[in-house]
């Protein structure tokens, strides 16, 4: 029970009074093309002749969602899913003014976008927390526009951190958990703590019914630094710094065979040797901790902390070698390599190759493409009208030619000028190996 005249006056309204004017309701309009379905689907004759001949549909798609205003001059935070691809971007402010928006920078990885209020100044803006990452237990607001129906607040608790995987918005992945209700229409509102400040970009809900159950992600106020001060600089998507290693997180047997105390940290199963970490000193089977102090503990959370600092920040790395302690080094972030150079060619001649494009693949462009970092060889930039029709495909990775390896696009165009009537070419593709034949 309330002890005192002020307890039981306790409100959250003036949390609300200065957090509210920057949360602004934000209705996106896209065109989506669909391909209609055919009337022969489903037969077992006719749908090999006629499939892929249905025109497309043309609809428009509109999006009802919520923005955070993060500065006076008119720069909103919101989710990428909420606004990217639009045609028309209109936002409504808490005071009813409105204003066109232009889609700075959208990000699907993060699933953050950035949006410039056109002819804005002088609006409200929400400050975003600084310092120490709330703890579990923090009292929040959530702010957005539900289901269309206006600015609304809702409040809880932080209830879980560093929540991975977990979003059905198609991002990677990276979130506080909150039990303040979200519900359609909150996507991009704001998830603030008791001093009014952005602790994180509301993102997603898990529900089996469509509507709130207490489960909702938002995506913390350091990313979302990142990506506000990335759009002002000009970029169009995040630019993440280059990890060039691999792991898993430690699990207890893991644990007890490496003679760790407790299970933590992500063990290194991979590593490129011109990743910022090798030249740390880390190497396959050490276990890695912390990056500038705070915990890691997967493959998402090293992202989130890299993608926090941005490229050209510096960081201090703890890891521990089973058997020799632990280690501590500073790396500095960057890009992912350009090395080996591209050496992009088009393939002439005869032959599957004709009009092949390709390049010798290195991790800049291995990043680019979605191929694992660590793989070698030519890969597939256009496969051309020939190289379609023989079964290659973008970002397909050309292995080997008649059992001679292939190292890059140079020794490709070599083999491929020697290729006779029979062929047999290894192809990698997301990570299974195939033998395309020809004759």
């Amino acid at each position: 029970m309330p002890s005192s005249e002020a307890e039981i006056a306790l409100s959250f309204a003036p949390v609300v009074k200065a957090a509210a004017p920057a949360v602004v309701n934000i209705y996106a309009r896209r065109v989506v093309e669909s391909r209609r379905r055919s009337p022969f689907a489903g037969d077992p004759f006719f749908e090999r002749f006629f499939h892929g001949l249905m025109p497309e549909a043309r609809r428009v798609q509109n999006a009802l969602g919520s923005g955070v205003v993060v500065s006076s001059d008119g720069l909103v935070v919101s989710n990428h899913h909420v606004v990217g691809g639009a045609e028309e971007i209109r936002v409504v402010l808490a005071d009813k003014r409105e204003f066109d928006a232009e889609l700075l920078l959208s990000d699907p990885d993060s699933d953050l976008a950035v949006l410039r209020l056109e002819d804005a100044e002088g609006l409200p803006a929400l400050p975003l927390r600084t310092g120490p990452p709330p703890e579990v237990g923090d009292l929040v607001l959530a702010i957005g526009n539900p289901f269309g129906v206006g600015q609304t607040v809702t409040s809880g608790i932080v209830s879980a951190l560093a929540r991975q995987g977990t979003s059905p918005a198609g991002a990677a992945g990276y979130y506080i958990q909150t039990d303040a209700a979200i519900n359609p229409g909150n996507s991009g509102g704001a998830l603030v703590d008791m001093a009014g400040r952005l602790v994180g970009v509301n993102t997603a809900i898990l529900s089996r019914s469509g509507g709130s159950n207490g489960v909702g992600f938002a995506i913390p106020a350091a990313l979302v630094r990142q990506v506000t001060m990335q759009a002002a600089e000009g970029r169009h998507t995040l630019a993440r710094p280059w990890v060039g290693l691999g792991g898993q997180p430690v699990d207890a047997a893991m644990a007890e065979a490496l003679g760790l105390a407790t299970p933590e940290g992500l063990i290194v199963s991979e590593i490129h040797p011109l990743s910022p970490f090798a030249e740390a000193g880390l190497q396959r089977g050490d276990v890695l901790l912390a990056i500038d102090g705070a915990p890691v503990s997967g493959p998402a959370e090293l992202d989130f902390r890299l993608a926090a600092l941005g490229l050209g920040a510096e960081a201090r790395v703890e890891w521990v070698r089973p058997e020799r302690g632990r280690r501590d080094a500073v790396i500095r972030l960057g890009p992912a390599p350009e090395e080996p150079p591209r050496d992009p060619r088009r393939l002439d001649g005869p032959g599957p190759f004709a009009g092949l494009e390709v390049a010798t693949l290195n991790p800049a462009l291995a990043e680019q493409l979605g191929v694992p970092y660590h793989a070698e060889g030519a890969v597939v930039l256009d496969p051309g009208p020939t190289g379609a029709r023989a079964g290659f495909r973008e970002g397909d990775l050309i292995r080997a030619v008649n059992g001679r390896a292939v190292r890059g696009s140079a020794e490709l165009e070599g083999l491929a000028g020697r290729l006779g009537r029979v062929g047999e070419v290894v192809v990698e593709r997301d990570g299974r190996r195939g033998v395309l034949r020809f004759r």
